[in-house]
């Protein structure tokens, strides 16, 4: 270690570098070499590219083609448009004339049918709304889809709503409410 020591600063900072050097210049001139081989190896060949197809231009023929600004296209267009209007019209109409009942305000999933009753020979149902009876006839409207009773028996009453389908017309549709069988024994 004395020997060392005996070393002046200056050398030992010209000889550091000079050591650093020999070690990476012999590294790189393989690497060099290696990539020239490798590029002599690796002959690309390029693939030949197709011939482009040749364009053929079509005729454009209006033969049996509608125009779609026609007037007459448009005229025969509203004229199904009112002819719709009017038939939902004539549904909703009656409906829309008279005064709502009770049960109208209540959505029909929240009406259960209890039981049912024969008054002066004529059926009545029991329907519970809200912890609340009510009596029904046939006739009587119930439901917010124009609801009407068309007819009760003693398991089920039979109602025809109006309501509008997917593509927004008024449509009659069928329901019934089935009798509610008590749990209670």
């Amino acid at each position: 270690m004395s020997g060392l020591n005996r070393l002046p600063a200056w050398l030992g900072i010209f000889l550091v570098p000079l050591f650093l050097a020999a070690c990476g210049a012999s590294s790189q001139d393989e690497l060099r070499q290696w990539m020239a081989e490798q590029r002599n190896q690796t002959k690309a060949a390029p693939e030949p590219i197709s011939e482009p197809k040749k364009f053929v231009p079509q005729l454009y023929s209006q033969g049996g083609a509608i125009d779609p600004f026609s007037i007459q296209r448009l005229a025969q267009s509203i004229k199904h448009d009112s002819s719709r209007v009017a038939d939902n019209a004539a549904l909703l109409a009656p409906e829309l004339a008279r005064r709502k009942e009770a049960l109208e305000s209540f959505p029909l999933d929240s009406v259960a049918m209890v039981g049912s009753l024969v008054r002066e020979g004529k059926p009545v149902a029991l329907l519970r709304v809200d912890n609340l009876l009510y009596q029904v006839r046939e006739g009587n409207y119930l439901g917010q889809n124009y609801g009407r009773i068309t007819k009760i028996t003693e398991t089920e009453l039979a109602v025809r709503e109006i309501a509008q389908d997917a593509s927004g017309e008024w449509v009659e549709r069928p329901v019934k409410l089935q009798l509610l069988e008590s749990s209670k024994k």
